[in-house]
């Protein structure tokens, strides 16, 4: 007997031979149940950074000066820096995702895997928020590490999803590497920041982060004119009965 529409299982929008991949297009189940458990995970990722904020005591409150000179500052610092990282994350997570026509079992192994290092940020914070520990090299090499590994593994996503053919309109693999190249940027900041630290200090590796704010835009807008020309150009290339 068959079932109602309403009461059946999930299709699954591509299946070749009994070993094939499962593929879940955007209007199925599964694909808003995948969406929804990541954008759960990162909501908790950035919940979890309240937990580093130590409460001040009561005799702390009795004015800004003697609040701040508990550590609250260095603390509430490090909440701020690490709620605009996950919140970044996010975000190209979400755009990341708009491009897909559907979802896979390798591209949802991915995403794992880039939301574990996410969930460990707060974790890291704590190293450079702690006023016993901000100074200390190996908390700056923590966080630097965490973070880079977390876009590495954002990145690695898109491949996959490329690779397993999800991608609803892919641009030229040229227009992926020069995108890839823009991406390297922040890792490559993090991760010059590890020996800043143990040669200068935590205060001029913190310093070296701050540099994003310039190379970040400049970098993307120089990955976005050379993507438009490299679309442009394939777009030129291609006969016009091929389109």
């Amino acid at each position: 007997m068959e079932l109602p529409p309403g009461a059946r299982h999930t299709p699954r929008v591509s299946i070749e031979g009994a070993g094939a991949e499962r593929e879940y297009g955007r209007d199925t189940v599964e694909f808003g149940r995948a969406v929804a458990f990541f954008d759960a995970v990162y909501a908790f990722a950035v919940t979890l950074l309240v937990v580093n904020i130590d409460p001040p005591e009561a005799s702390d409150w009795a004015s800004l000066s003697t609040l701040l000179g508990t550590g609250l500052e260095w603390q509430l610092l490090g909440f701020a820096i690490s709620f605009v990282v996950i919140a970044i994350f996010w975000r190209v997570n979400h755009r990341i995702i708009a491009l897909f026509r559907a979802i896979s079992p390798g591209t949802i192994a991915a995403n794992l895997v880039a939301t574990a290092f996410v969930v460990l940020i707060p974790f890291s914070t704590q190293g450079i928020s702690d006023v016993t520990t901000s100074d200390e090299p190996l908390a700056i090499a923590v966080y630097a590490v965490n973070i880079s590994c977390a876009i590495l593994a954002q990145s690695a996503m898109y491949y996959v999803a490329r690779h397993d053919g999800i991608i609803a309109q892919p641009l030229p693999r040229r227009a992926d590497f020069a995108q890839f190249l823009d991406t390297l940027t922040t890792p490559i900041v993090f991760l010059a920041s590890i020996p800043i630290a143990y040669a200068f200090g935590a205060n001029w590796a913190r310093l070296t982060w701050a540099t994003l704010i310039v190379i970040g835009p400049v970098s993307g807008r120089i990955a976005t004119r050379r993507v438009e020309r490299i679309v442009a150009e394939d777009a030129a290339a291609t006969p016009p009965h091929d389109r």
